[in-house]
C-alpha cells in the first residue's frame, strides 16, 4: 500500500466535499471549525512547503494538536503543482486547495497567513499575529494545555510588537525566514557566506539572560555547583556538548529543569532546603550566569517554534554539500539539538514529516574563530546620539537656507459635527475615557472628519490605519456609508472594542484588520492616522504613496522618531542638504516639548519644531509628486501634538 495514500484521499475527500463557495456539500459529514486559516502556497521541495510562513504555521497547529481551524492552502500561481503535497502536509490535518481570486474579499487584501470568521468583518493577518491567535484558541478550547499557553512568554508578549519596531519581532517573522528562502535558492558553494541574519541570531543567542527572579535560579545554580564539586564550564564546552565530544553523560541541567517546568502543569523545582548562608549573601554580579538554552534566553516559547523550520530547512540544504558554514554558528547548532528534547516538538516534526538532521555530521574542524559582530557605524551613530544644547542652532541654520517653520491655512476652521445629534457609540465617550479628554478627542475628530469628508467620493476606501479603539475609522464610517472603511490595528483589544462599537451602530461598511501596517495590500483611495507613534506616521505616508492614496495624518512621539531599516532622516533632500542625523533627532526631541504645563516660550519652540518636521516629512512626499499642506488643527489646544499633513496626489 502507498504510504502516502491516506493523505491523498484526505485532500480529495476535502475538495469534494466543499463547494467553491467554502459550503459543505452533501455527503461529507464531518465539522468544521468556525475559524477559517488562510496559507500561501508557491512550490514545494522536497519536505517543505513554501514559503516558509507556511510550514512554520503548519508545525505550530501540529506541535499545539490544534483543531480549531479549516485549513487553506491558497495557491499563488494559476497552475502550481499540488500533487505531491500530501508527502509533506501533517499527517492529521484537512486541507482544502484553493485558488486567490476564491479568497474572501477582506482577505485578498492582507499578505497572508489570515485568519477569519466566516462571514465576518474581522480578520488577523501576518505571521506572528496569526500564530499568537493559534495559541490563544487552543488554550481556550482545552485550558489544561498550559504548555501551549506558555508560548507566550512572560506577560504573553512574545512576538507581540511589531516587526516595523521590533528588531526582534522583524528577524524571527521576517528576515531569518526570507533569508533561508534565499539561501535555499542558490546551490551550496564551498565558499558560501555566512547569511548576515544567521549571524544576527547567532550573536541574540549569545546575550545574557535576563528572566524574572533570575536571581534565585542562579543562587540555586551556584549551589547545585558547589555541591557536585563541578568546576565552572570553559568557554566553548557547551559547544563541544553540542557536537556530542563531551565525555560525561549528559545530564538535565537545572536551567533545562526550569525551563521544562513551564511546559508542564507543575511549579518550577524548588529547592527543600534554604541556600547556605554564604550563598545568600554573596552580590548578584558574582553569581554564574544562567544558560541561553532558547531563542529569548531561558524559556521556549513561540519564537523558537517560529524559527525551528526554518533553521532546519538551512541545516537540511547544508547536509547536500557542507560548506562548513555552521563553524560560525555554534550556538544555533547547540540550540538546534537543545529544542529536539523539548516535549512534543519531535512529534510535531514527524507529523510535518519534518526529520532532524546529525549536527556533527556538518561540522568541519574548527581552522577559525566565529566572525564577532559589530554594528555599522551608522546603527552605532543611531545608538550613540549626544544632545548638545537647544534646538535654536539647529533652527538658525534652517532658516539662513530659507527653511521656516509655516503652516498652511486650515480649509475649514469651524466645521464641527453635530455631536448632539449622533448615536453614543459614535462618540469617543463610548471608548471609556473621561468627558474633559472625550470633548478634545471630539475636536481633532472635527479636523480630520473635515478634510477626510471632503476628499471621499462614493466607492472609495478609506483607510484607518493605527487606528486604535476606532474613534476615527467608526466616526468615518457612520459619516461615510457609500465608501469602505478600514481599521487597520495591531492590538487586538483596541479592535474588538472598536468591532463592539460598530456591531452597536449596525454599521455594513467596515472592516477591521488586526495586522501590521505593511500586511495590508489592498488597493484603497484615502488613508487616515490620527497620532501614530514616531515613524508610524511615516510608515503611513509611504503607504499611501505607494498607492497613489491621498492621506491625512496627525504625527504624534517625534522623539520616538530615528533611522530604521526602512527610513533614514531627514526625510526630503532640501532638509538632507542642511541638517545632519543628529541635528534632525534634536528637532523630533524639542518637539515633543508641547504640553500645556510647561513654559509658553518652550512650548512655541516645541510647536515650531514640530512644523519643521513635518515640513521634511511634506516635502519628501512631494518629492513623490504630491501637493502637500501642514496644517495646525483647530482650536490647537485640543492636543499638543496638533498638527495635520494633509497630502493629495497630483
Amino acid at each position: 500500500m502507498n504510504p502516502c495514500a491516506p493523505a491523498l484521499s484526505r485532500i480529495s475527500a476535502v475538495r469534494a466535499g466543499w463547494s467553491s463557495s467554502g459550503r459543505k456539500m452533501k455527503g461529507s459529514g464531518k465539522s468544521f471549525a468556525e475559524e477559517q486559516l488562510y496559507l500561501e502556497f508557491s512550490h514545494q521541495v522536497e519536505n517543505c512547503i513554501f514559503p516558509l510562513h507556511t510550514s512554520i504555521t503548519l508545525f505550530l497547529l501540529s506541535y499545539c494538536d490544534c483543531k480549531e481551524f479549516r485549513v487553506f492552502l491558497v495557491s499563488s500561481k494559476e497552475n502550481a503543482d499540488v500533487t505531491l503535497l500530501q508527502t509533506v502536509l501533517p499527517q492529521d490535518l484537512e486541507v482544502r486547495i484553493i485558488s486567490r481570486q476564491e479568497l474572501p474579499v477582506m482577505v485578498q487584501s492582507c499578505c497572508l497567513p489570515v485568519v477569519v470568521k466566516k462571514a465576518d468583518n474581522f480578520c488577523r493577518a501576518g505571521l506572528s499575529v496569526a500564530l499568537r491567535h493559534i495559541i490563544q484558541k487552543t488554550y481556550e478550547s482545552d485550558t489544561s494545555k498550559k504548555e501551549v499557553l506558555e508560548l507566550l512568554g512572560f506577560k504573553k508578549t512574545c512576538l507581540k510588537a511589531c516587526a516595523e519596531v521590533s528588531q526582534w519581532t522583524r528577524l524571527c517573522e521576517l528576515s531569518i525566514p526570507l533569508a533561508v528562502e534565499r539561501f535555499l535558492s542558490e546551490p551550496p558553494e564551498p565558499q558560501s557566506p555566512v547569511p548576515e541574519e544567521m549571524l544576527q541570531l547567532e550573536k541574540k543567542l549569545r546575550e545574557p539572560v535576563r528572566v524574572h527572579n533570575d536571581d534565585k535560579i542562579r543562587r540555586q545554580k551556584l549551589k547545585q555547583q558547589q555541591e557536585a564539586e563541578v568546576p565552572r564550564l570553559s568557554p566553548g564546552s557547551g559547544h563541544r556538548e553540542a557536537l556530542g565530544e563531551s565525555a560525561e553523560p549528559p545530564t538535565e541541567n537545572l536551567e533545562f529543569r526550569v525551563a521544562l517546568s513551564r511546559l508542564r502543569v507543575q511549579e518550577a523545582p524548588a529547592e527543600t532546603t534554604r541556600e547556605p548562608v554564604h550563598i545568600r549573601k554573596m552580590q548578584t554580579s558574582d553569581l554564574p550566569p544562567l544558560d541561553h538554552l532558547f531563542a529569548e534566553g531561558l524559556y521556549f516559547t513561540l519564537a523558537d517554534l517560529v524559527l525551528l523550520p526554518c533553521i532546519h530547512q538551512f541545516l537540511a540544504h547544508m547536509c547536500k554539500k557542507p560548506c562548513g558554514i555552521l563553524a560560525h554558528l555554534p550556538l544555533i547548532a547547540a540550540w538546534y539539538q537543545k529544542i529536539q528534547e523539548v516535549p512534543g516538538v519531535r512529534r510535531a516534526a514527524a507529523a510535518c514529516r519534518l526529520q532532524f538532521v546529525q549536527v556533527s555530521d556538518l561540522l568541519p574542524t574548527w581552522d577559525e574563530q566565529p566572525p564577532v559582530l559589530r554594528e555599522s557605524p551608522e546603527t552605532e551613530e543611531k545608538n550613540c546620539l549626544h544632545f548638545i544644547g537647544g534646538p535654536r542652532p539647529t533652527i538658525s541654520k534652517l532658516m539662513k537656507k530659507g527653511i521656516e517653520a509655516k503652516f498652511s491655512p486650515h480649509p475649514c476652521p469651524t466645521w464641527t459635527l453635530d455631536w448632539s445629534n449622533l448615536p453614543a457609540a459614535v462618540s469617543p465617550e463610548e471608548g471609556k475615557m473621561s468627558t474633559e479628554r472625550a470633548l478634545r478627542k471630539q475636536q481633532q475628530l472635527n479636523n480630520l472628519v473635515s478634510v477626510v469628508t471632503n476628499m471621499a467620493k462614493p466607492g472609495d476606501v478609506v483607510v484607518d490605519f493605527c487606528s486604535g479603539g476606532g474613534h476615527v475609522g467608526i466616526v468615518l464610517a457612520h459619516m461615510l456609508p457609500s465608501c469602505q472603511v478600514v481599521l487597520i490595528e495591531n492590538k487586538e483589544l483596541s479592535l474588538v472594542r472598536a468591532k463592539k462599537r460598530s456591531d452597536d451602530l449596525g454599521l455594513s461598511n467596515i472592516w477591521f484588520i488586526q495586522a501590521n501596517l505593511d500586511y495590508f495590500t489592498g488597493k484603497f483611495n484615502i488613508g487616515v492616522a490620527l497620532h501614530a507613534c514616531g515613524v508610524a506616521t511615516d510608515m503611513v505616508i509611504e503607504h499611501c504613496t505607494k498607492a497613489q492614496a491621498a492621506f491625512v495624518t496627525c504625527p504624534c512621539c517625534y522623539g520616538f522618531i530615528q533611522n530604521t531599516l526602512k527610513f533614514t532622516f531627514p526625510r526630503s533632500e532640501p532638509f538632507k542638504e542642511v541638517l545632519s542625523y543628529k541635528e534632525h533627532m534634536i528637532l523630533c526631541r524639542f518637539a515633543d516639548q508641547t504640553a500645556v504645563q510647561l513654559p509658553q516660550e518652550r512650548r512655541l519652540i516645541g510647536k515650531q519644531c514640530m512644523c519643521l518636521v513635518d515640513l521634511d516629512r511634506a516635502w519628501a512626499a512631494e518629492e513623490h509628486g504630491y501637493s502637500v499642506q501642514v496644517i495646525s488643527m483647530e482650536p490647537e489646544s485640543c492636543s499638543p501634538k496638533n498638527n495635520m499633513i494633509v497630502g493629495v496626489p497630483v
